[in-house]
C-alpha cells in the first residue's frame, strides 16, 4: 500500500462508501449489546431463574470470547479472506441472536452469548482491514474509519434508548433480535459492495499458536475482571500469572514462525507502536465511565435509562470529535491534535473531581463532555495509523491487535480504577455504619454503594439516611480519585504520543507511509533472526 500516489485510481467511489455504510452497522451492533444487556439482565433474571454467578456470566462471557478471539479472527480474514470471514461471522452472529432470544435457560443463554462473542471477535478486524482495502487514498481511508468509529460510538448513545423503548414493549428477548435483520443486509449487500482481500502466499494456520493466545488471554481477562468485581484475590492472581507464562511461551513461537499468527514485527514502526501505546492508555481510564454511572443511579437515584440519557451529551460529544477529528488532522500534525485533545480530556478529568452529592449533575455532565471530546482524536487518528502501517497483508492482524489491547486495557483500568475507588470508598463509608447491624449487613455496605443502598432501606428512617448520606459521599469521593489517577494518566499519555508521533505529518501530506517501513522493517528483521 502506498498512499502517496496519487490519481483517480486511488480515489474511492460511490460503490466504497455505501459498502462503508454496510460495515459500519454491525460496529454499532456490536457496541449496543452490552449497553441493552445491563437493562435486559434482570428481566432476564426473573424469566429465567438465573442466580448472581449465572447473571455474571450472561454479562461477561460476550467479553470474554470476543477478546479471546480477536488475534485469531484477525490473522484468520488475512488468510482466507476477510469479506468470507465477515460473511461467516455475520451469519453466525444472527443464528446466536436467534438462539439467545429464545433461550429456555440461563445455561442455553450463557451458550449463544459465547457463541455471539465469537462472532463479534470477526467485525472489528475484518471490518478495519476491509476499510483499508477500499479506501486506498490516505484522506478518505482516515475520514472513513472516524465514520466507522463515529457509528461505533453511536452504539453506546443508542443502547439505553432502544434497549429501554424494547423493554417497555416486549419481552426481554427482543433486544437480541436487534441483531437479524442488520446482520442479514450485511449477508445481503455483502457479496456486492464489499471486495474481497486475502493474503496469496498465507501459510495454515498454526493451531497451536491459537491454542497458545486464548490460554493467554482469558485467563488474564477473567482474572482482572474477578479482581475488580471482588477483589485482590489467590485463584485470579493465579490465573492472571498463568496467562502471563503462556503470552510468553506464545511470542517466542511468534517470533520462531516464518508465518505467524501475529506478527510482532508490526510494532517496529514507531507510529505502529505509538499509536497502540496510546490507544492503551486512555483506555485504561475507561474505568471512570461506571463509576459516572453509578453515580447517577445510586448517588442521584436514578433509573438505569435516565442515568444512560444523561451520559448521551458525552457520547455524542465523542462521535463529533472522532468524525472531525480526522478533517483537522489534514491541517495540523496527529500528535498535535491528540495532545490537545488530552489535555481537554485532563480538563474534564479535573472537572469531575469537583462533583459534589448535592450539587453534581452539572459539573458531571461538562466534564464528561470534555472527557469524551478531548480523547476523540486518538482512537480515529490511531485507528488509522496502525492499519496504514500494516502491509496490507497484515492488515487483519494488525486490526485484532489494536483491538486485543483495548480489551486487555479496559479490564485492567476496571480492576486498578476501580481498586483504588472501592479502597477509599470502603475507608470512608466505616464511620457511617451502625454499630448495630448485622456482620453480614456491615460487609454489604462496606462491600459497595448498592449493597449500602440496599441495607438503608431496611433500616429506620434517620439511621438509614445516616447510612445512605455517609456512603454517597465516600464514593463520590472514590470516584474523585479515580478521575485524578485517569487525569494523570492521561498526561503520560500525551508524552509518549507527542514524543513517538511528532514526526507523523498532517493526513495526506506524507512523503512515506509506515506501511512502507514495515515492508522494508521486516524482511531485515527475518534476515537478521535467521
Amino acid at each position: 500500500m502506498n498512499n502517496t500516489l496519487h490519481g483517480n485510481e486511488m480515489k474511492a467511489g460511490i460503490r466504497e462508501w455505501i459498502g462503508l455504510a454496510v460495515l459500519a452497522l454491525p460496529a454499532l451492533l456490536v457496541t449496543i449489546d452490552l449497553s441493552v444487556m445491563i437493562l435486559a439482565l434482570p428481566h432476564i433474571g426473573a424469566d429465567l431463574g438465573a442466580d448472581s454467578a449465572q447473571q455474571l456470566w450472561i454479562i461477561d462471557i460476550y467479553g470474554f470470547m470476543l477478546a479471546g478471539f480477536l488475534i485469531t479472527m484477525g490473522t484468520l480474514g488475512d488468510r482466507i479472506g476477510r469479506r468470507k470471514l465477515l460473511l461467516i461471522g455475520g451469519s453466525a452472529f444472527m443464528v446466536a441472536s436467534i438462539l439467545a432470544a429464545f433461550s429456555r435457560s440461563a445455561e442455553m443463554l450463557i451458550a449463544a452469548r459465547a457463541i455471539l462473542g465469537i462472532a463479534g471477535a470477526t467485525v472489528s478486524p475484518s471490518t478495519l482491514a476491509l476499510i483499508s482495502n477500499m479506501f486506498r487514498d490516505h484522506k478518505q481511508r482516515s475520514l472513513a474509519i472516524g465514520i466507522w468509529l463515529t457509528c461505533s460510538m453511536g452504539g453506546m448513545a443508542l443502547g439505553p434508548v432502544v434497549g429501554g423503548i424494547m423493554l417497555d414493549h416486549f419481552w426481554w428477548g427482543s433486544v437480541f433480535l436487534l441483531g437479524v435483520p442488520v446482520m442479514l443486509l450485511l449477508l445481503i449487500t455483502g457479496p456486492i459492495l464489499l471486495p474481497e482481500y486475502r493474503h496469496p502466499e498465507a501459510d495454515r494456520l498454526d493451531l497451536t499458536s491459537v491454542a497458545l493466545s486464548l490460554g493467554a488471554i482469558l485467563p488474564i481477562i477473567y482474572g482482572l475482571k474477578e479482581i475488580a468485581k471482588y477483589g485482590l484475590q489467590m485463584l485470579p492472581a493465579l490465573l492472571i500469572l498463568a496467562g502471563v507464562v503462556l503470552g510468553t511461551v506464545f511470542v517466542s513461537r511468534q517470533r520462531r514462525l516464518t508465518s505467524p499468527l501475529l506478527d510482532l514485527r508490526l510494532l517496529a514502526s514507531p507510529g505502529f507502536s505509538a499509536a497502540l501505546g496510546g490507544m492503551f492508555g486512555i483506555t485504561l481510564t475507561g474505568g471512570t465511565m461506571l463509576f459516572i454511572a453509578q453515580y447517577l443511579q445510586f448517588v442521584q437515584g436514578m433509573s438505569p435509562l435516565q442515568a444512560g440519557l444523561y451520559t448521551l451529551p458525552g457520547v455524542f460529544a465523542s462521535m463529533v470529535g472522532m468524525f472531525f477529528s480526522p478533517l483537522i488532522a489534514r491541517r495540523i500534525r496527529p500528535a498535535r491534535l491528540i495532545g490537545t485533545g488530552l489535555l481537554i480530556s485532563t480538563a474534564g478529568c479535573f472537572l469531575l473531581t469537583q462533583v459534589r452529592v448535592e450539587s453534581g449533575l452539572t459539573l458531571l455532565v461538562l466534564g464528561y463532555i470534555c472527557f469524551n471530546i478531548g480523547s476523540a482524536p486518538l482512537p480515529s487518528l490511531s485507528s488509522d495509523l496502525v492499519i496504514g502501517s500494516a502491509p496490507p497483508e497484515k492488515a487483519g492482524s494488525a486490526a485484532a491487535m489494536l483491538q486485543t489491547s483495548g480489551e486487555f486495557a479496559f479490564a485492567l483500568g476496571i480492576a486498578v480504577l476501580g481498586s483504588i475507588g472501592t479502597v477509599i470508598y470502603r475507608n470512608q463509608v466505616a464511620n457511617s455504619i451502625p454499630s448495630d447491624l448485622s456482620a453480614s449487613a456491615v460487609q454489604a455496605s462496606r462491600d459497595s454503594l448498592a449493597g449500602a443502598t440496599a441495607i438503608a432501606e431496611g433500616l429506620s428512617e434517620q439511621v438509614g439516611k445516616t447510612l445512605l448520606t455517609g456512603a454517597r459521599e465516600a464514593f463520590t469521593s472514590g470516584m474523585h480519585a479515580v478521575a485524578a489517577a485517569s487525569g494523570a494518566i492521561m498526561l503520560i499519555t500525551i508524552i509518549l504520543v507527542v514524543t513517538r508521533l511528532r514526526h507523523v505529518r498532517p493526513i495526506g501530506k506524507t512523503q512515506s507511509t509506515q506501511a512502507d517501513s514495515i515492508t522494508e522493517v521486516a524482511p531485515r528483521a527475518a534476515k537478521e533472526s535467521s
